[in-house]
């Protein structure tokens, strides 16, 4: 450990010998209400529906890819961009990568003149492309990732952002004011109320999952992800929440990333997975719906259509995450499927599979499954976040090969 780094357990003690600790016997359990919005959403929703059907279907289909390809938390850190480190230098990066995540589509159809982000030999887009420039970035000794830079309005101007953010083509990043906006306003709250430091943020948490999500919106005006619907207010804290699964998934449950109610994450609501719930048959649009997304219109933020698309990928997962931990994990004789054992009574079809994966995830699936035929394996956990990550993998892929069935929604905010 290095001499900045906040020693977690030391200041733990210290505040409990002081009467100051936050331990989970003097409080209610934390709740985001995240998914409680979502099924109201749902359930109230006219222009996106679910198909049970479609759900369980899928559930065997994301089951029986993400068993093949192995995936867990350290599929996270395998990605050449991911922090690899397990100190306060990963935090601080992934608090700046969260901070920044949102709206990297482009207007313009044409990839050539979209932002990218050249970095060690490659062009990066969208979501990879801005971590990519943090990398970058700190390879040129600019501090991007220390919130006390985020202040100092000498040292951090818009020119220093925007040499951050140069892309390899015309373009700009989208929203580039309201990303400077974002890392102004976590360095003010930082210093005004955490010591200038996102640990103790994490500390004050007291390792909850759902406490640390409530925090970042009770106290960031830029993750107060919420919405007014049908008379009532609704969450969905993408960002925030993505913050703390990222944190779970660089620090594989510990330490930084340790959380004891991690399951309380939902899916991050965004506009690739309910674009991939509805390539796998899950969800389903009314007609001007899906007309106003195919013709590649933009959906204000916040508004009903929104909303719903939002609100429903949220639930969705939370079926197909409820039909997995039924159909493979609970049951005494459920054994870890391989991929050729598809039955009518999975609703899982070799075509069904083909189309959502690689040829690459084929081949080590199939060479898994001759590995592992005739033996036992031990039951994983699968949780919103896992099948969020999995999924979004899958459709980025799909993307790359030009095999999306349906573009994705468009909406141009900072909530994702």
């Amino acid at each position: 450990m290095s001499d900045d780094e906040v020693d977690l357990e030391l200041l733990d003690l210290l505040r409990k010998s002081l009467g100051t600790g936050n331990g989970h016997s003097s409080r209610q359990p934390a709740e985001t209400k995240v998914l409680e919005s979502a099924r109201y959403i749902f359930d109230n929703a006219i222009d996106v529906a679910l198909s049970a059907f479609g759900t369980k279907k899928a559930a065997g289909i994301i089951w029986h890819l993400m068993n093949g390809k192995e995936y867990s938390t350290k599929t996270w850190s395998q990605h050449e961009l991911h922090p690899k480190s397990k100190d306060m230098s990963a935090v601080n990066f992934i608090l700046t990568m969260d901070l920044l995540n949102f709206s990297f589509w482009s207007d313009d159809p044409d990839q050539s003149r979209q932002f990218a982000v050249e970095y060690n030999g490659k062009q990066w887009t969208g979501y990879w492309g801005l971590v990519a420039a943090l990398h970058r970035a700190l390879e040129e000794e600019i501090p991007i990732t220390t919130p006390d830079f985020w202040l100092n309005k000498d040292e951090f101007t818009e020119d220093v952002l925007r040499h951050i953010f140069r892309s390899a083509t015309d373009a700009e990043i989208p929203l580039f004011h309201e990303r400077l906006q974002c890392l102004r306003e976590a360095g003010q709250v930082l210093d005004e109320k955490f010591g200038g430091n996102f640990a103790n943020c994490i500390y004050d948490a007291d390792h909850s999952a759902a406490a640390l999500v409530n925090l970042l919106a009770e106290n960031f005006a830029s993750f107060q992800d919420e919405a007014t619907f049908e008379g009532r207010r609704v969450r969905f804290y993408k960002r925030a929440q993505i913050l703390v699964a990222d944190l779970w998934a660089c620090f594989e449950g510990k330490d930084y990333g340790e959380f004891h109610d991690i399951d309380k994450i939902t899916m991050f609501a965004d506009y690739r997975i309910p674009q991939m719930l509805h390539q796998l048959g899950c969800m389903l649009y009314s007609p001007p719906l899906d007309s106003h997304i195919r013709q590649l219109k933009q959906i204000k933020s916040k508004s009903t259509w929104e909303i719903e698309l939002r609100g429903a990928s949220i639930w969705c997962i939370e079926l197909i995450r409820q039909e997995i931990e039924r159909r493979y994990l609970n049951s005494n004789d459920a054994k870890m499927p391989g991929l050729n054992n598809n039955s009518d009574a999975d609703g899982v079809h070799d075509e069904d599979l083909n189309r959502c994966r690689t040829k690459e995830e084929a081949e080590m699936a199939t060479k898994k499954e001759d590995q592992n035929s005739d033996s036992k394996s031990t039951k994983p956990h699968v949780n919103a976040i896992l099948i969020d990550f999995f999924l979004y993998d899958t459709v980025k892929q799909l993307e790359q090969d030009g095999r999306e069935m349906i573009p994705h929604h468009r909406t141009r905010s900072i909530w994702y």
